[in-house]
């Protein structure tokens, strides 16, 4: 029936707005289940959300109609309302909640398109837009909730106005908080119409993992022999790298898991560990590779939406970094929708950085958010300073967490770098040059693209023979995949000499073990980090065993030590021994040297919680998260012009394999056109890419200089 009423556009599939609203019931209905709500108001609203689609004017947008300057723009969010009347008043308030903000905020909207937002400007004439020919198409809309299941009398006009009124009563009244009829369906309507060629099995949805896997014992992994302690919900484990902290945190969870740590490459190897891990155990196990979508209006550049991605909802495991969680503190929209999505979950915050304090505040802002939906907080870290370490655990109740670190004389075991420091690059070849003789595995790592591009091209120069490789996070996700798995499956394990330039990107949890490392200065905690991925591999033949890992002093001014502080940067340089052995047992001295106090800027103006009280209503979002403006994070995509028509044309999975990340400030004063599709993403022009060296927006470059074009 009504096979021609369509609830996105032949584009975009074309599926028709019977088999959406069926779809999205029954995944509603499943994450109400999981979340002990009710399930035939799931149903409702699943099946109520999109109703208003039926009306001609959003099928004639479907089909390219596009409002004349100055007209009132229609949303089929309001129009869906009109059919209150089909349900039982009992289920009312929920059911709004599902319709009227699954896609706008109900007032301070970005574009002043909420139903407050409408009223305000245009009073009366909402309502009259809006029920436009209501007699010539309402019946379409209840033939086909009847064919949905819902049974019902043809609906009038004084209906549908008693129930706009009532939903204009019930929003204007909306307290402090969040809702999680929101969230349950914006989940729903995103995975039902984002994710169904790829997911079909909704019997996976919201099941915890079975990870007894990680029960495993190795006496060359301390954390291995530690018991976990089940009567406490959170955990707190200090430990350097090697020490077992992933088995671990893993094995402290009970139930569905949210793992993050802080690169993209990061958690790939997190997730490709897990999978190989579990793969006898048919676990739902997913990988969130996108941020966020930023999306600009063409006519108000000034005017920016950012929206979180949620489409791995219901995940029984689900990687991703922290950033990908800031819209929890930061209520951009759709953070309803991660909210109950992780209502009650174990969060894996593993290794969290500190040497941001913008990273500091935030993370202690989605720790509190974290806590008042339930979930239980496991921080596991080899690099955290005290200071940071006790504004955690202020947050956690004390008598609730299981805190585990290893004695000195264990940690001693786990001494295995000596330290050079240099002025210069070249201060170190000698030592590159001995290393590609002896056919060893090298690994030169930048703080920032530009620079890493550069010494690439210095590398192909002297040693044109030896197998080498550039890596950092502007490539297009594909590329950077395939060079993840070549880094792992192929230099990882080479026997002869090869050449690694790399950013930041590699400090985390790549199961990588070279021979020698030339990096320029970081932060002492991030630098430690990038220390592990030399003489990584811990047995008992290695123990004992040293490897060199050479510093290079940090720059004079600030924007060239971007993106890190001058100050930290140059304070780790000085607490760094030379040429000799760094000594596990003295590296918390070392952090807490460099970082004798936690730095936190307060954001609260910004964010949805503070002082133990929702900032934000119900139904409300923030158009933008403050975190664009405070981080230089890929908060922007970018394609090829190459790739436009196969990005126009291609599914979810196959845009985003295309997409190079990127940040926001490092596009936004390109002049550059954005397509309407997909992450919605800024088209570039081929000659800036290249499959080897990744991205270089130098060429685009104008009179506006932005010295934070090329982290990471």
């Amino acid at each position: 029936m009504y096979t021609d009423i369509l609830a996105k556009s032949k584009k975009n599939g074309g599926q028709t707005l019977i088999s959406h609203l069926k779809a999205v019931a029954e995944f509603a209905v499943r994450a109400a289940s999981y979340a002990g709500l009710d399930k035939e108001t799931a149903k409702l609203g699943g099946l109520l959300h999109d109703i208003g689609k039926a009306s001609p004017i959003f099928q004639q947008k479907l089909h390219g109609y596009r409002p004349a300057p100055g007209e009132m723009p229609f949303r089929h969010e309001i129009a869906s309302l009109f059919f209150l009347k089909t349900i039982p008043s009992d289920y009312w308030d929920a059911v709004i909640d599902m319709i009227i903000a699954h896609h706008k905020s109900i007032t301070k909207d970005a574009r002043e398109l909420g139903i407050l937002d409408l009223d305000d400007y245009y009073g009366d004439e909402v309502f009259t837009h809006h029920s436009k020919d209501f007699e010539k198409w309402s019946h379409i809309a209840t033939d086909i909730l009847n064919e949905c299941g819902i049974v019902t009398e043809p609906i009038t006009i004084e209906d549908a106005y008693e129930a706009y009124q009532y939903t204009m009563e019930y929003c204007l009244k909306r307290p402090r908080g969040w809702s999680m009829w929101k969230g349950l369906l914006i989940g729903s309507d995103h995975f039902a119409s984002a994710l169904e060629e790829e997911y079909s099995d909704i019997n996976k949805l919201f099941s915890p993992p079975d990870i007894s896997f990680y029960n495993r014992k190795h006496e060359l992994y301390p954390l291995s022999l530690i018991p976990s302690d089940y009567s406490k919900k959170h955990t707190f484990a200090k430990a350097p790298t090697g020490a077992g902290k992933t088995d671990f945190l893993l094995k402290r969870c009970k139930g569905r898991i949210f793992y993050t740590l802080p690169f993209q490459a990061s958690i790939n190897a997190m997730y490709e560990r897990i999978c190989n891990d579990l793969k006898e155990f048919d676990i739902d196990i997913r990988l969130l590779h996108a941020i966020s979508e930023l999306v600009i209006d063409d006519n108000s550049p000034n005017i920016k939406e950012e929206q979180a991605i949620q489409d791995k909802y219901g995940a029984a495991i689900k990687v991703l970094t922290p950033h990908q969680l800031a819209s929890l503190a930061f209520g951009t929209k759709g953070y309803e929708s991660i909210l109950f999505d992780l209502k009650g979950c174990d969060i894996i915050l593993d290794e969290i950085h500190t040497y941001s304090d913008v990273i500091q505040s935030v993370i202690l802002k989605m720790i509190e958010v974290l806590l008042t939906v339930g979930c239980s907080i496991h921080i596991g870290t080899a690099t955290i300073s005290t200071s940071l370490e006790k504004e955690i655990l202020k947050l956690l109740p004390q008598e609730d967490v299981q805190y585990v670190s290893l004695p000195d004389s264990l940690l001693e075991t786990f001494n295995r770098h000596i330290v050079y420091k240099g002025e210069h690059f070249d201060n170190f070849l000698p030592q590159l040059q001995e290393a590609v003789q002896n056919n060893q595995k090298v690994l030169l790592v930048c703080n920032r693209v530009a620079n890493a591009q550069q010494l690439f091209n210095q590398m192909e120069e002297l040693y044109p023979n030896v197998n080498k490789m550039l890596i950092h996070s502007r490539y297009k996700r594909a590329d950077r995949n395939y060079l993840e798995k070549r880094l792992i499956e192929e230099f990882n394990p080479s026997p002869t000499a090869c050449i690694v330039v790399s950013t930041q990107v590699v400090e985390v949890s790549l199961d990588i073990s070279f021979d020698l490392m030339i990096t320029e200065t970081a932060p002492i905690d991030a630098l430690i980090q990038r220390f592990g991925r030399i003489n990584r591999k811990r047995n008992f033949a290695t123990i004992g065993k040293y490897k060199p890992v050479c510093v290079i002093a940090p720059p004079d001014d600030r924007n060239t030590c971007l993106p890190y502080s001058l100050e930290i940067v140059k304070e780790t340089f000085k607490v760094l021994p030379n040429k000799e052995i760094l000594d596990e047992r003295t590296i918390q001295t070392l952090i807490d040297t460099v970082y004798p106090e936690v730095s936190v800027i307060n954001i609260n103006l910004n964010t949805v919680y503070a002082d133990n009280n929702w900032r934000i209503k119900e139904l409300w979002h923030y158009p933008k998260s403050a975190l664009a403006d405070y981080l230089e994070i890929e908060s922007a995509t970018c394609i090829l012009e190459s790739d436009v028509n196969d990005y126009d044309k291609g599914n979810r999975k196959e845009k985003r394999m295309m997409e190079i990340p990127v940040s926001y400030n490092s596009v936004r004063w390109k002049k550059l056109r954005t397509l309407k599709v997909g992450a919605r993403p800024y088209v570039l022009p081929d000659e800036v890419y290249s499959t080897e060296r990744g991205l270089n927006l130098a060429p685009l470059d104008t009179s506006i200089n932005k010295s934070n074009d090329n982290f990471l």
